[in-house]
C-alpha cells in the first residue's frame, strides 16, 4: 500500500508538471508568419527587407516576401493577402489606391519623411523646367523614360504631359530599366529625361537635378507611410507594435540601397545596416 500511494505521488506530481508546462506554453503568442507586399523600387526593396530582418531576427515571425506593381500592392494588404507594406507614397502618388482601399486597411502614419518624385536630368544638362522641354525635344529623342505602368509617379507623369502640352513619348519599364538608361546616357554624356525619386541611390552615384515644376502635375513634398491589413493587431501584436514604431530617415535608406547596388545582396545589406544602427532598431521594437 505504502509502493502504490508513492507511485501514486509520483504519478500525480508528473502530471502536475505537464499540465503546468503546457498551460506556460498556451500563455505563450503564436509565432505567425507575416506576409509582406512590396514593388520593385530600389528605395522600397531596402525599406521591406529592413523590416522583414527584425520581424525575423527580433521578433522570432517567418516572413514572406512579394514583389508585385503598385496596384496589387494595395489591393493585396486591403484582401490580408499581405499584412502591411512599408512602400505607400502619401498623400498624392498613392492618394487613389488609399481611397480604394479605405476601411480594409489601416494607415500607420509617416516610416520616412522628405520624398519627392518628378523628372530628373543629368547635371550637365543645360535645361531647368519641364517648361522649355518642347524647345530640346530631338536632343531628348522626344522621350520621357519611366517605370512601371501602374506607379503613382507613372500617372502624374502623364498628368504633366498634359499640363505642359509636351510633344514627348513617356516609355513605361522598371526602376532598374531607367536606372539601366540613365547610367548609360551619363556614360555618354547624352541628354535624357527619367521619371525619378527621392529617396533613390541615383542621386548619391550620379550629379541629377530635378525639372522645375510650375504647374505642381507632381505635387509637393511627400512621405513614405506603413499601411497594415486591419486584422494584423490581433494576429500579431508585436509586429503592429513594431510596425507602428518604424521610422527612418532618407539618409538610413540610402545606406541600405547603395550597399545592394554595389553588389550585397538585400537581406544581407538589411541585416548589416541593423547590425550598425542598433540603437535606432531597439527604439522601434515593442
Amino acid at each position: 500500500m505504502k509502493k502504490f500511494k508513492m507511485i501514486f505521488k509520483g504519478v500525480t506530481g508528473a502530471l502536475m508538471l505537464t499540465l503546468m508546462a503546457l498551460q506556460l506554453q498556451s500563455c505563450e503568442p503564436a509565432v505567425e508568419t507575416i506576409d509582406l507586399g512590396y514593388v520593385l523600387w530600389d528605395s522600397e526593396i531596402a525599406s521591406t527587407h529592413v523590416v522583414a530582418a527584425v520581424i525575423e531576427d527580433e521578433l522570432g515571425h517567418s516572413v514572406t516576401l512579394r514583389a508585385v506593381d503598385a496596384g496589387p500592392m494595395w489591393m493585396g494588404v486591403a484582401r490580408g493577402d499581405f499584412d502591411a507594406i512599408v512602400a505607400a507614397w502619401l498623400p498624392a502618388t498613392h492618394e487613389a489606391y488609399l481611397e480604394q482601399t479605405r476601411g480594409d486597411v489601416e494607415n500607420l502614419g509617416p516610416n520616412l519623411e522628405g520624398a519627392k518624385i518628378g523628372w530628373v536630368v543629368p547635371e550637365y544638362v543645360p535645361v531647368n523646367s519641364i517648361e522649355e522641354l518642347n524647345e530640346y525635344g530631338e536632343e531628348f529623342n522626344g522621350q520621357v523614360i519611366g517605370i512601371d505602368p501602374g506607379a503613382g509617379l507613372m500617372a502624374a507623369s502623364d498628368e504633366a504631359m498634359d499640363d505642359y502640352d509636351l510633344d514627348y513619348t513617356l516609355v513605361e519599364g522598371s526602376d532598374a530599366a531607367m536606372t539601366a538608361a540613365l547610367r548609360r546616357a551619363i556614360d555618354r554624356e547624352e541628354w535624357i529625361i527619367v521619371a525619378g525619386w527621392t529617396p533613390h541611390w541615383k542621386f548619391v552615384e550620379f550629379d541629377l537635378k530635378y525639372l522645375e515644376d510650375p504647374l505642381n502635375s507632381f505635387g509637393d513634398e511627400e512621405h513614405i507611410a506603413t499601411i497594415v491589413h486591419t486584422g494584423l493587431e490581433e494576429k500579431a501584436p508585436d509586429v503592429y507594435a513594431f510596425l507602428d514604431n518604424f521610422y527612418w530617415t532618407t539618409d538610413d535608406m540610402g545606406e541600405v540601397m547603395m550597399m545592394i547596388e554595389e553588389g550585397m545582396e538585400p537581406f544581407d545589406a538589411a541585416r548589416q545596416w541593423i547590425s550598425e544602427n542598433r540603437g535606432m532598431v531597439e527604439g522601434w521594437l515593442p
